[in-house]
């Protein structure tokens, strides 16, 4: 293992990790990127340096990061404005998926509202702070336990239908919840906090793997608490040329095929060294080694 790279702008870093099709006919990179990270501090407003978000969303395409996901919350609209101002008019294999149901009241703030008519009005403000015609993955941030399941998602197929959205999403939902919607529509991907460190999530990512579902892991770093000098991975990470980042996404890449981490940064250096842990193979011994430092 080795967290030494060098690149060029045209170098396929992230095709090591492999490629899952979200909802069976659309292709992406498994290793992607998150965007909260660019947004102001609380995920609220513009970032302090407007070009350095823009060079980082065009570097991770380089880099051959395919999927990118965001959601309208971010900002809020921030990141969706970003990646349409930096990446515009997307690659053919540029995948953007997005998410509503979260609204935001300041910074730090989220507040889940699920009525249909919401939804339907950020979908359409989406499509347009995009610059798309149509949203490969529309996710429902968050169920809203005053609105019926039903209706929420209902809404989410109505647009699929209309040909407004190509696939639809959960975010932080349960085995029971899951099985709920599709009993409503396919669902195409669901978006739960997973890492090394955090494994609430383990019998939703075996479902969603018997039932070839995406498990997008958001925060699945877990920022200091695995990555730090003092994190589970600090131990590791000096026995191999690598960063205990690099190490903790090759466990995700390796725990699952449906796995699809976003590692978030608005550092250069940062995307480059996360994006060079797609080539970064773990043998049995090193696999069940970290899984046994997450226990």
């Amino acid at each position: 293992m080795s967290a030494t790279t060098t690149t060029t702008a045209g170098d396929n870093v992230a095709a090591p990790s492999g490629t899952f099709a979200i909802g069976g006919d659309l292709p992406v990179t498994r290793l992607g990127y998150g965007t909260m990270q660019l947004t102001g501090e609380g995920v609220w407003g513009w970032p302090a340096d407007r070009d350095n978000a823009l060079a980082v969303l065009r570097r991770a395409v380089e880099l051959g990061i395919t999927f990118f996901d965001t959601a309208d919350s971010y900002g809020p609209v921030v990141a969706e404005q970003l990646l349409q101002e930096a990446l515009y008019p997307y690659a053919d294999d540029v995948v953007i998926a997005t998410k509503a149901g979260l609204t935001r009241q300041g910074p730090g703030v989220w507040t889940p509202v699920g009525n249909p008519a919401y939804l339907r009005q950020q979908c359409e403000m989406s499509l347009r702070h995009l610059g798309l015609e149509r949203i490969d993955l529309f996710q429902l941030h968050r169920i809203d336990p005053a609105v019926a399941l039903e209706d929420q998602v209902g809404e989410l197929v109505a647009l699929r239908d209309e040909g407004k959205i190509r696939h639809i999403g959960l975010s932080e939902v349960s085995v029971e919840q899951l099985e709920m919607a599709q009993a409503i529509a396919p669902i195409a991907t669901v978006q739960n906090l997973y890492n090394l460190a955090h494994r609430d999530a383990e019998a939703l990512l075996d479902f969603c793997e018997s039932n070839d579902i995406g498990f997008i892991p958001w925060f699945p770093l877990a920022t200091g608490q695995l990555s730090g000098p003092d994190g589970v991975l600090g131990e590791a990470a000096t026995q191999h040329d690598a960063t205990p980042s690099q190490l903790a996404l090759a466990w995700l890449l390796r725990r699952s095929p449906v796995m699809l981490p976003i590692p978030g940064t608005k550092s250069l250096e940062h995307l480059e060294t996360n994006t060079a842990a797609a080539s970064i193979e773990l043998t049995d011994d090193e696999y069940d080694a970290l899984t046994a430092l997450g226990d």
